[in-house]
């Protein structure tokens, strides 16, 4: 995974199994490879099924709200108070307030 990031370009998100995700929402974006958060961004539209993918048949668009541009920056996932082993085998997971709040701080500050 590259370092760099370009926040313009985050526009959707891709899952393997139906999202329980709805527009209006805020979601924080996980980096696998490199155990970290690095945008908070807001849902903008519907989830979308594409049955002809065998693999990330759902999409839903996404808007960034605060992105990092370079992933050596970016906060270990631990430090929000999400273990990566909640994560492995999953496109996304349901945060606690607390841990949306605290990824979200780490995010601004680092940005």
């Amino acid at each position: 995974l590259d370092p760099a990031i370009t926040p313009d370009e985050l526009r959707a998100h891709s899952s393997s199994k139906r999202p329980s995700v709805a527009e209006g929402e805020q979601a924080v974006l996980y980096a696998a490879v490199w155990q970290a958060v690095f945008a908070v961004v807001e849902i903008t539209g519907p989830r979308q099924n594409d049955p002809s993918r065998a693999r990330w048949s759902w999409r839903f668009p996404i808007r960034s709200l605060v992105a990092l541009t370079d992933l050596h920056d970016a906060p270990a996932v631990e430090e929000a108070g999400i273990f990566p082993q909640s994560l492995w085998r999953h496109s996304h997971i349901r945060l606690t307030e607390e841990q949306f709040a605290a990824a979200r701080s780490l995010i601004e500050d680092a940005a």
